[in-house]
């Protein structure tokens, strides 16, 4: 059976991650969290006290960036490590949710990011989720999925995800860092985010977690030939 390239793009907060592992896992397909890659370089500058206006300092830290995945046998997770060590809780606190999309607009970064993206997605049977994946990282993909919702259901479901990390934040702080971060996204030089032209839209604001996974595996079927 062929195998092919899923990419899922969207705004922050639509599910896309907790989507693309799970249709990964229905199709027998790697899951590719671009967006974890993002947050973990975000957390590697953070770390490091990295001016992110001084290329010299931005490209000398990429050099010591190193992301992998690496399943947990305990809960049968993928999770993300930066350097050797498990920052899975860390990259999704809201002190790397205020940098993230600032860091992502770095042309270095994104370069170095989208090069080790598609060094991992050139034997196909891969889902990938994020902001640039069907535009950018994956142009050739065979299905092309854009994700988008209402920003305060977005909000909420943002707020409960960080509830169940221990991490209590206000709602109007969460609506305020996402619509900053959708206006970030969208208008930055490098790779902004869009809906590719051959990409099909899933507004997930009224869609059942399990209802939008099995709309994007049905989109995949199709593509397959099953």
């Amino acid at each position: 059976m062929q195998k092919i390239v899923i990419a899922i793009d969207g705004y922050s907060g639509c599910g896309k991650s907790s989507t693309a592992k799970a249709v990964a896992q229905n199709l027998g397909y790697t899951y590719i969290d671009s967006g974890a890659m993002y947050r973990a370089a975000t957390l590697h500058f953070l770390n490091n006290h990295v001016v992110l206006s001084n290329p010299k300092e931005v490209n000398k830290y990429l050099e010591s960036l190193e992301i992998s995945f690496h399943l947990n046998p305990d809960n049968g997770k993928q999770e993300t490590y930066l350097n050797g060590l498990n920052v899975e809780d860390e990259i999704r606190s809201m002190r790397v949710s205020d940098y993230v999309s600032e860091v992502s607009k770095i042309k270095e970064v994104r370069t170095e990011l989208v090069a080790q993206q598609q060094r991992l997605g050139k034997k196909k049977g891969v889902v990938m989720d994020g902001r640039d994946i069907g535009t950018v990282v994956f142009p050739s993909a065979e299905l092309k999925v854009f994700m988008s919702a209402d920003l305060n259901i977005r909000a909420e479901r943002r707020q409960k995800e960080l509830l169940e990390r221990g991490d209590l934040v206000a709602l109007e702080k969460i609506v305020q860092n996402l619509a900053e971060r959708d206006q970030v996204d969208t208008t930055r030089k490098e790779s902004p985010l869009r809906k590719a032209e051959d990409a099909v839209e899933l507004d997930t604001s009224l869609l059942e977690f399990e209802d939008q996974v099995n709309q994007i595996v049905s989109f995949a079927k199709e593509k397959i030939g099953i």
